[in-house]
Order: structure tokens, then C-alpha cells, then sequence
């Protein structure tokens, strides 16, 4: 995980003031959020500004606070045999511990509190890109296209294109048919 400045007015940007570095204090939290650009790929992804259902808690332990919960988004994307615009609902599980200044300088890798807040969106955008599936189907059976002329195959299941001639053949296909005597 890259740190980077907290921007407190994103609202996936929360305050710890409350239970500061207490162990065992907590703060639940459940709304809706919009969602930030950039969560998936090119195939599919969270919409831009589409709702995230949130529904975390926020809890201090002795290095820091540690965040879980679910974020319930809408999916969008393209189906990857057919081609079929998909619209899906997702969970996906956070769990993320954001350590205090100070405590373990030596791990860049590690989720900060910073001026007591911590910014989830980077934990939301890791863990959304590892839920997203790797090959997104409209459905498991899908047949794609047609690889000769891009027909959907799910709506014509039975499309065909009669018997394939090798191009490299063709001129000779003929010459067999006609000197048969």
C-alpha cells in the first residue's frame, strides 16, 4: 500500500479524533458514499460517483486502528465472450490496520493515521481489484461470437456458415468435381 496525503475532504476519509489512540475504542459506521474514479479496469469497474454502501467499524488497538467491514457496490462492464453490457451488485470485505506515526518506520508499506484521520480509498480500490472477476461473463454459459462474422451465438445458437473451404483449397475444389469421368 502507497502512502499518500490524506485529503480530509474525500468521503472515504474518516476521523479517529473520537477514540483517538485508545485500545478498544470504536466508531461504527454505516452510509453511502459516492464512489471515486479509477476502481477497476478497462473491462469492468465501479462506476464513477455510483453509490457505495458502507458498513464499517473503526477500532483502536494497540498500534493503531483497525478498520473492517463491507462496501456494497454496483458493477458495470463488458462481458468477455459476447461482448453484453453487465450491470452486478458486489461486496466486498475490508480489513485493513492503519498503524500510529511512529510505529514501525521502517514498513513503507503499512496504512497510516495521519492528523488522526485514515482515507479507506485505497484499501476499497485494492481490495475491489482483487474481487472483480478476471473474466467477466453476462452469464457462465456464454457462447460469444461468431469468430467468422461476429454474430452473437447466445441469441442464434444455431447460426452456422455450411461446410468451410480452406482459402489455400478453393481454386481446386472445383477441378476435383469436374474431372471425374
Amino acid at each position: 500500500m502507497t502512502n499518500r496525503s490524506i485529503d480530509p475532504r474525500s468521503v472515504l476519509v474518516f476521523d479517529i479524533h473520537d477514540f483517538g489512540h485508545r485500545a478498544g475504542g470504536n466508531k461504527e459506521i454505516v452510509d453511502d458514499v459516492p464512489a471515486p474514479e479509477g476502481i477497476g479496469n478497462d473491462v469492468i469497474g465501479v462506476p464513477t460517483e455510483s453509490p457505495i454502501h458502507l458498513d464499517l467499524r473503526l477500532e483502536g488497538v494497540g498500534d493503531g486502528v483497525l478498520a473492517t467491514g463491507v462496501a456494497e457496490v454496483q458493477l458495470r462492464g463488458e462481458c468477455a465472450r459476447c461482448l453484453t453490457e453487465i450491470e452486478a451488485d458486489a461486496e466486498i470485505d475490508l480489513q485493513e490496520l492503519f498503524l500510529f506515526p511512529g510505529v514501525d518506520p521502517d514498513d513503507d508499506e503499512a496504512s497510516r493515521v495521519e492528523a488522526e484521520m485514515i482515507d479507506l480509498e485505497p484499501v476499497l480500490r485494492d481490495a475491489a481489484m482483487l474481487d472483480l472477476p478476471f473474466i467477466p461473463l453476462c452469464r457462465e454459459d456464454c457462447a460469444g461470437l461468431c469468430p467468422t462474422c461476429g454474430v452473437n451465438l447466445n441469441d442464434d445458437p444455431d447460426h452456422g456458415h455450411g461446410e468451410a473451404i480452406d482459402p489455400r483449397w478453393a481454386d481446386l475444389a472445383g477441378w476435383a468435381e469436374g474431372n471425374q469421368d
